[in-house]
């Protein structure tokens, strides 16, 4: 994977190919960017580019053989770690090297692909994966030995806020002090879930969303029509893995937005109605049945649609991009219950219940009392 295959980001892409060609390669590297914006494809390019020494310019083969290597994820000195769990292939103590045969799929069917879009490739989207103690000792033994081609060896880790403690604590000397011509690039959504002492032992680049422009162009080179690739890519919010979902209409959201619509008319409904109240019992058994990745994937997409809602009761019309697709559900007729009297409270439970559904909560108890709030707080009056 080059440079040139990846989308927009060019002024990343000088800051690594220029800092790479005057030597100055930071030994460890976090890329902090939202989902779809390219830091997975982007850190591979960057791994391929110094592995393979293509520091002549991008119009550049390099080491022909190297990038070959590197192409099809096979190259010797390039390394990768990402999240996994126990599944009908592996019994315990899952590694990811266990599941690399899958991981080069991912990355080439679906280099901008999410979390979910990867545990539902290895089929274990109803656990939650992690980066584990045993990952971390595969890791530092890995990169104890010398590189195969006696250049750089790169290791990639993929979502390394899903790193728990044991292993944080088990890579820090190896962060901190790797062998020479070892560089680690770590790529993560969510700062806040990493620990302070990896935080601070890596040299941080942050990655803005794709803007519209150029999810646009990308679509219509897909073969995408002009109007739709248009819209489409605003719906994105410089999410490319969300509008090629949007495209194919499979998109998590549009699940989500049915879940979501289902129990807010149920919600309204319950206000006197008992009957309603044994609709959003069974609402909350339904949701409590999937896997807890899509439980928290749906609560942040809840969290969402109510911050858009809220913009646009607050008449700040430009700033909302969702688009609601269900029949009869009209955002506008909604953002007026939510209001400034509800709004925290409302978001401070549906992060409240993301918080028991990662801790292995009782999901049914958890998705029913949070309906039975909503039904409250959607009643709220506005001052």
């Amino acid at each position: 994977m080059q440079f040139k295959s990846i989308l927009g980001l060019e002024h990343i892409k000088r800051h690594l190919t220029t800092t790479a060609e005057r030597g100055r390669i930071a030994h460890a590297q976090l890329f902090i960017g939202p989902e779809g914006c390219g830091t997975l494809p982007m850190a591979v390019a960057y791994a391929q580019f110094i592995v393979c020494a293509n520091t002549k310019g991008e119009n550049e083969n390099g080491n022909i053989a190297c990038n070959l290597k590197c192409d099809s994820l096979t190259h010797p000195d390039l390394h990768f770690a990402f999240p996994v769990s126990n599944s009908n292939k592996v019994k315990s103590h899952a590694v990811s090297d266990i599941y690399l045969e899958e991981w080069r799929e991912f990355l080439k069917e679906q280099p901008y692909g999410n979390l979910f879009d990867w545990y539902r490739l290895v089929g274990i989207e109803k656990k939650q994966g992690q980066i584990g103690v045993d990952e971390a000792q595969d890791i530092v033994k890995k990169l104890s030995f010398k590189s195969y081609e006696g250049g750089y060896k790169v290791m990639i880790i993929w979502m390394a806020e899903k790193m728990n403690i044991a292993a944080a604590n088990k890579l820090l000397k190896l962060i901190e002090e790797p062998p020479e011509k070892t560089v680690l690039l770590l790529i993560a959504e969510e700062e806040e879930q990493i620990i302070n002492t990896i935080l601070s032992r890596c040299q941080i680049l942050r990655f803005p969303p794709l803007s519209e422009d150029v999810i646009n162009r990308a679509l219509q080179e897909n073969g995408v029509a002009p109007n739709e690739a248009f819209s489409i890519a605003q719906e994105a919010n410089g999410n490319y893995n969300k509008a090629l979902d949007l495209v194919k209409k499979d998109s998590e959201d549009l699940v989500f937005e049915k879940w979501f619509v289902q129990w807010v008319r149920t919600a309204f409904k319950a206000k006197g109605n008992k009957g309603a109240i044994n609709e959003l019992i069974l609402w909350s058994e339904t949701i409590s049945k999937t896997g807890r990745e899509v439980q928290k994937q749906f609560l942040n997409y809840c969290l969402t649609v109510i911050r858009q809602a809220l913009l646009l009761n607050y008449k700040a019309d430009r700033l909302v991009y969702l688009r609601m697709h269900a029949i009869h559900f009209d955002l506008g007729k909604f953002a007026p219950f939510v209001h400034e009297n509800n709004v925290l409270e409302i978001t401070e439970e549906l992060e409240k219940a993301m918080y028991h559904v990662e801790r292995n909560g009782n999901a049914k108890v958890i998705f029913a009392d949070l309906s039975i709030k909503l039904t409250r707080l959607l009643h709220t009056k506005a001052a």
